[in-house]
């Protein structure tokens, strides 16, 4: 079972995401003066009095206002609200009650939640000022004044929070959850593929480039395993970043692959391939990650005989960096061939923790040098000793060998070809790690 879940709710610039930041311990959410810069939920543990919460940050909640934005803002708000065991309504002390607040305590009513009215800005000590008890009036039982730049008053608001949680007969998730990124370009349909893998709206899905800032965590259990797929903000090259919150944005996704096990890389079809989807698949290759290349929109491609072969072919070329990852054509918006991302995703995590024992490892290891010699220099043969593998996640081999020099690039890649042949490695990395003997 997932762990109970608080949302905190309010109106745009009352100090939501910076309360957030301070009672999860780190600065996950976008913190900036601009109105509404957290457009989509985001989801964090928070631990208080031994036990551990999920807290979920929500856009401003703004009733009556036409943006197309701010409407969806509004929507992703009420389904945070409706996914929560208990609410955080944060209001301002500085702008006091306002008719909007008005409006979202008559909603948050609606929804029949227990919810912890919480007094932000309150930073200075001693007194409470007088302004503090017009709060009442919005009808939510007594409010809690709360600085959540210092911290004061955070304890006493979880206090309140988890005195209407039930605690017993929740776990918290296993390792049993592959946690997929699904990575790329602004605007190349990862929202929209998560939402279909979904089957319900989870994320902003707009055609305004760039309306996921933020890192949106979706948890889906099926027939085929259980998964945690991560909408990233798109990537972005430097010279287009330049808006503070879109630096937070770019620095977000690269974290979302971080705490990932497998990355989608989606790229538009109707773009093809670009300088940015190679630093984005390059990231992900780095941090050794499972890797996929899903082409979306692949349905409104225009096709011919051999179409799809000749786009393979010049990804595979692009790519030549990371030719084990498989590369799927997809369609969010049809759903074609969505439902088998599902097996390929398990298959590439499992190869990603693949471990190969030693003795196996040294049987291909002397059969690769016996069908290829290693090379020679000045008279002196490079001699591999032996191989073993450390750790998974990518999987990690360490040659000890007589002379690292001798090692060249070109017959660690032979090496490398010659474990895939015989164990697969399909969609993962490989390290290969040099030593000498006596290192």
């Amino acid at each position: 079972m997932d762990l109970p879940v608080i949302a905190i709710v309010g109106r745009p610039n009352v100090g939501k995401s910076t309360l957030f930041n301070k009672l999860v311990g780190k600065r996950l959410s976008i913190v900036e003066d601009t109105p509404g810069v957290t457009r989509d939920r985001i989801y964090a543990q928070c631990e208080w009095r031994g036990k551990t919460v999920r807290l979920v940050d929500t856009g401003g909640i703004e009733p009556y206002s036409g943006d197309i934005i701010l409407a969806q803002m509004k929507r992703q708000a009420q389904l945070a609200i409706d996914s929560a065991d208990a609410i955080i309504f944060v209001t301002d002390i500085r702008s006091g009650v306002t008719a909007n607040d008005m409006e979202i305590a008559s909603m948050l009513l609606k929804s029949g939640k227990p919810i912890s009215l919480c007094v932000n800005k309150c930073d200075s000590v001693g007194e409470i000022p007088p302004d503090f008890y017009e709060f009442y009036n919005l009808g939510l039982g007594d409010p809690i004044a709360v600085s959540s730049v210092h911290g004061h008053g955070t304890g006493e608001l979880l206090d309140e929070c988890y005195e209407h949680i039930d605690f017993e007969g929740r776990e918290e998730y296993d390792e049993e959850y592959i946690k997929v990124a699904v990575i790329g370009k602004p605007n190349a349909g990862k929202s929209s593929l998560i939402n279909r893998l979904a089957g319900e709206e989870k994320v902003i899905v707009s055609d305004i480039a760039g309306t996921t800032r933020d890192a949106t965590d979706t948890v889906i259990e099926n027939e085929h395993g259980k998964y945690v797929f991560i909408d990233t903000a798109g990537i972005r090259r430097h010279s287009k970043v330049e808006e503070n919150i879109e630096r937070y944005s770019v620095l977000r996704a690269y974290m979302a692959v971080d705490r990932s096990d497998v990355c989608v890389i989606m790229i538009d079809a109707q773009v093809g391939f670009t300088q940015q989807d190679s630093k984005v698949a390059g990231y992900a290759h780095e941090q050794g990650k499972g890797c996929i290349i899903a082409v979306n929109k692949w349905d409104a491609v225009e096709k011919e005989t051999g179409t799809m072969e000749k786009f393979r072919k010049g990804l595979e070329n692009d790519l030549s960096f990371m030719s084990y990852a498989p590369i799927v054509f997809i369609s969010a918006l049809t759903g074609q061939r969505v439902e088998g991302l599902y097996d390929i995703i398990k298959d590439v995590n499992e190869q990603n923790s693949m471990r190969i024992s030693t003795g196996k490892l040294n049987d291909i290891l002397a059969y690769a040098t016996a069908q290829v010699q290693p090379p020679t220099d000045k008279g002196r043969r490079l001699k591999i000793y032996y191989m073993t593998q450390p750790s998974t996640k990518p999987p990690t081999f360490v040659c000890f060998v007589n002379d690292a020099e001798l090692f060249h690039f070109s017959y660690q890649r032979y090496i490398e070809n010659k474990i895939r042949e015989t164990f697969g490695l399909k969609g993962t990395p490989v390290r290969m790690i040099v030593r000498e003997r006596g290192e």
